[in-house]
């Protein structure tokens, strides 16, 4: 698409698993030309994830959700001829992304005082677990350690003081934190108008944003408790609730004080507003065991469907606790172009997850299939100068698979 935004920018993905690649799709997203270099034979290691927790398909849904508008180029970087390709591609990029830890990138010759020098106006994308310098730079690291588990989001996560920390999904930490390197190199690109930059994120530095709030209190000299249980939660206007047909939803009624009426008038209990133990906000706290007791007797007599309406109808904000087999048939979501339709019958899916930012005037690009490995080698490079003669050399040396 033509008026794509990122349309004439070239971006370098020389990044593995998620975070890095992922916000590599972002800007594929809108238009820019994104090159996917992965080593010959293996590719990225992503490609082929067994991990135990994963659902089994026919269809590679991970790496179609996170490899996708990109094509796709088989590099060997450790040989002299592979790293000499690559040099020419940089001269010839806007954005170079990569994910390496910082000895892998000196020792392969890709550190940012390695590519700087071939292209003034480059743009070095760096997303790393735990931060450009301190003790923890070089160490290797995933969002369930360096995000979920280092940052405390794991152990404010439990559902209750003596439950074992929450456990986190996979990519949960990996696509917020590829928004936050997409954002910084959306703020290099206009920044370019004079120089090329260096923008850097981590997986530590994104959950320490993520539990801000919290941690920003203990910096201050807060200190916390453990989360009570549900049935002990310390306000029952803000919690979770069980339906009659079993659907579990999230009550979030604020500001209390202004909706407390309106609740108390769609649960058909206007007679809890004069109870003295709810009378006040002070109150209800006070005794909000009491009042959660009360609520789950009341949600239970009717389906969630019926409550939504009621809900709704009073305008307080309430939402489904949604299930996976959810997901396919939210309205809201494809309406909402969160869900965007894929036309290619290899992607195993008639919709693709979006990534989650939009312009009005500037449209994304149709989802393409994320690429084989190496599909695109040869159409790459004789993009970028190469001869047919110079690419079959490399691929009988073993620079190019």
């Amino acid at each position: 698409m033509s008026d794509a935004l990122l349309t004439g920018i070239k971006v370098i993905d020389a990044a593995s698993f998620i975070a890095g690649p992922a916000a590599a799709t972002v800007l594929a997203d809108f238009g820019a030309e994104v090159i996917k270099i992965e080593p010959p034979g293996v590719g990225d290691t992503y490609r082929n994830r067994s991990a135990p927790g994963n659902p089994e398909c026919d269809y590679n849904y991970a790496w179609i959700v996170d490899n996708r508008n990109k094509r796709g180029l088989a590099l060997n970087l450790k040989s002299d001829e592979g790293l000499a390709v690559l040099y020419e591609l940089v001269r010839q990029a806007d954005v170079f992304v990569t994910n390496l830890p910082f000895p892998a990138r000196t020792r392969l010759r890709v550190s940012y005082d390695d590519l700087a020098p071939l292209n003034e106006r480059l743009i070095y994308g760096s997303i790393s677990a735990y931060g450009e310098a301190g003790p923890d730079a070089d160490n290797p690291g995933f969002d369930s350690t360096a995000l979920w588990a280092r940052t405390s989001l794991m152990d404010m996560m439990r559902p209750g003081p003596d439950s074992a920390p929450a456990r986190s999904l996979p990519g949960m930490g990996d696509h917020p934190s590829a928004m936050s390197l997409f954002g910084g190199i959306m703020a290099a690109l206009y920044r370019r108008e004079r120089t090329g930059t260096y923008v850097n994120t981590s997986l530590m530095a994104n959950g320490l944003w993520w539990n801000s709030i919290q941690v920003q209190a203990m910096l201050c000299g807060a200190e916390f408790e453990k989360r009570p249980p549900r049935e002990e939660a310390t306000t029952a206007l803000h919690n979770l609730y069980q339906t009659r047909d079993g659907r579990w939803f999230h009550l979030a009624c604020v500001p209390e004080d202004k909706r407390w009426a309106a609740l108390l008038a769609v649960l058909g209990r206007p007679d809890l507003g004069e109870d003295e133990r709810f009378r006040d906000r002070g109150s209800r706290h006070a005794k909000a065991a009491a009042l959660i007791r009360i609520f789950d007797g009341i949600f239970l007599q009717k389906d969630w469907s019926e409550w939504k309406t009621l809900l709704d109808q009073a305008n307080i904000p309430c939402s489904l606790i949604g299930t996976l087999r959810d997901i396919p048939h939210d309205e809201q979501m494809r309406a909402s172009d969160a869900l965007t339709p894929i036309d290619d019958e290899r992607a195993g899916a008639r919709y693709i997850v979006n990534s989650p930012v939009w312009l009005r005037d500037g449209p994304k690009v149709a989802p393409r299939l994320a690429p084989a490995l190496g599909e695109h080698t040869d159409e790459v490079l004789l993009e970028a100068g190469f001869s047919a003669a110079a690419i079959a050399a490399l691929r009988r040396s073993g620079a190019i698979g």
